[in-house]
């Protein structure tokens, strides 16, 4: 049974790194004694080791301990050793790129499809998708492939942005984009605002957070989703 929390964004305005989050996190995560925690999306400023001690002091008044993916020899021995997955965020084309190139797809898809819990934020979501071709990240390298981990059938848009009112911005919307994304791709987007999270627990999915929730579809006029929408269908 597959068990996943995929949030938008790590931080919110006006809180602190994972505080929005940690409720939900340490619940799905409250049989796990170790959580690997997989830093590769970050391309500048925190080290891999860095970065992975900010997520476990965040974390820190949680019940489990966190290690960091890049202290393993392989991806196969992580996801053996370990009881959770928590992907950052930072760059997603980095982030892809690095999961190929360490053998971490084929290792964390099987590791969640036997029933591992996973978690992501941002980067760490768009990488849980279908593909990677509704982020909002530049492509600053080249993965092998745009098809990402696929724990789920359709693709997200983490930090889904509305247009601003009165703004005398010419350039592209975020539903102008995905809506161009549609005209070559079939699979639905989630578009998850500041604070949103997509929950999927077996085959249930639902859509919650501090906000409505963005859903597109192929042909179809986007809506709004209330906190706790269930979007089963789409599994």
């Amino acid at each position: 049974m597959k068990k996943l929390l995929l949030f938008s964004t790590s931080t919110i305005h006006g809180s602190a790194y994972m505080e929005y989050a940690k409720p939900s996190l340490a619940k799905h995560f409250q049989d796990a004694e170790k959580v690997l925690f997989v830093p590769f999306a970050r391309p500048s400023g925190l080290s891999h080791e860095d970065y992975t001690k900010r997520f476990a002091e965040a974390l820190s008044d949680c019940s489990f301990d966190v290690v960091g993916a890049h202290n393993f020899s392989s991806a196969m021995q992580a996801t053996t050793e370990v009881d959770a997955i928590f992907i950052g965020g930072g760059n997603t084309f980095l982030l892809l790129k690095s999961l190929y190139e360490g053998g971490w797809v084929q290792a964390i898809k099987e590791a969640v499809e036997q029933g591992m819990p996973y978690a992501g934020s941002s980067a760490g979501s768009n990488v849980a998708g279908k593909s990677i071709s509704t982020t909002n990240d530049m492509p600053i390298v080249y993965p092998p492939s745009f098809e990402a981990l696929q724990l789920i059938p359709f693709n997200l848009n983490p930090h889904y942005l509305d247009p601003v009112k009165d703004s005398t911005h010419m350039g592209e919307s975020r539903e102008t984009r995905i809506v161009e994304f549609h005209t070559q791709n079939i699979q639905p987007v989630v578009g998850l605002r500041e604070g949103n999270w997509l929950s999927v627990i077996g085959e249930k999915a639902t859509v919650e957070g501090l906000h409505t929730t963005r859903f597109f579809r192929r042909g179809m006029k986007a809506i709004e989703l209330e906190a706790g929408t269930d979007i089963s269908f789409l599994l």
